[in-house]
């Protein structure tokens, strides 16, 4: 059983290395290594580039979007200027891609960001944006072997397709089984107690309005999907 402080990413007994830096709890760990063998044999790299991130870290994130020292992307992946937004529509747009500190699903042990590292051109970057992984990216072959066959070793896709909360991120994967328990677990309760004495951009904002961005930006359509991103 998750405890609060695992949830919110203030701990990290939950996990176990899976490769270098990146963790995840024992049994995503297992998972993903047999659905990372089985893309193996079917000629893609499937590889980590995100897994856990701790409280401290998405704070980190979070405050230096909400000022500006971090560019916020629009709906197109493009930066906006957010110099003239208010702090409803600063946590709105910074929402999209980047969850508040604390509510992350990367806190969880659940969920990571996947990648080909064979299949991104000498001198690019990863940019971990949809269209690297949509129809001509670099990673689109590999987003259809995952669509085909990640539900057989239990990972789906939380954010598949753009309902008006999060953008559709075709690269997160999340292990149901033991992220589905974190999705239930997960609280505008218990997020606030984890915000107590820690410096939050847009707090004010954001403790009034709680339950309308958990519905809106938390709170995930039951059901796994397997569709192919195009």
């Amino acid at each position: 059983m998750m405890t609060p402080a695992m949830l919110t990413g203030q701990s990290e007994d939950h996990l176990v290395t899976l490769t270098g830096n990146h963790r995840l709890q024992p049994e995503a760990v297992s998972a993903f290594l047999a659905m990372q063998a089985a893309a193996k044999e079917a000629g893609f790299n499937l590889q980590p580039a995100s897994t856990f991130r701790d409280f401290a870290r998405q704070q980190m994130i979070w405050n230096e979007k909400f000022i500006g020292l971090r560019p916020v992307m629009d709906a197109m992946s493009q930066p906006m200027d957010i110099s003239t937004l208010d702090d409803e529509q600063r946590c709105c747009a910074i929402l999209r891609w980047s969850a508040m500190p604390g509510a992350s699903r990367h806190h969880w042990g659940t969920d990571l960001d996947i990648y080909d590292p064979d299949q991104l051109p000498e001198g690019e970057k990863l940019q971990l944006e949809p269209w690297e992984y949509e129809e001509n990216g670099y990673f689109y072959p590999l987003t259809c072997w995952l669509s085909a066959n990640m539900n057989k070793y239990g990972f789906y896709r939380p954010f598949v397709s753009d309902q008006g909360g999060v953008a559709a991120e075709p690269w997160h994967l999340s292990y149901y089984p033991l992220a589905q328990q974190a999705e239930h677990m997960l609280t505008p309760e218990l997020l606030l107690l984890a915000w107590q004495d820690k410096e939050i951009a847009g707090f004010s904002w954001l403790s009034c309005h709680l339950n309308q961005v958990f519905k809106r930006f938390i709170t995930l359509p039951n059901g796994v999907s397997s569709s192919c991103i195009g």
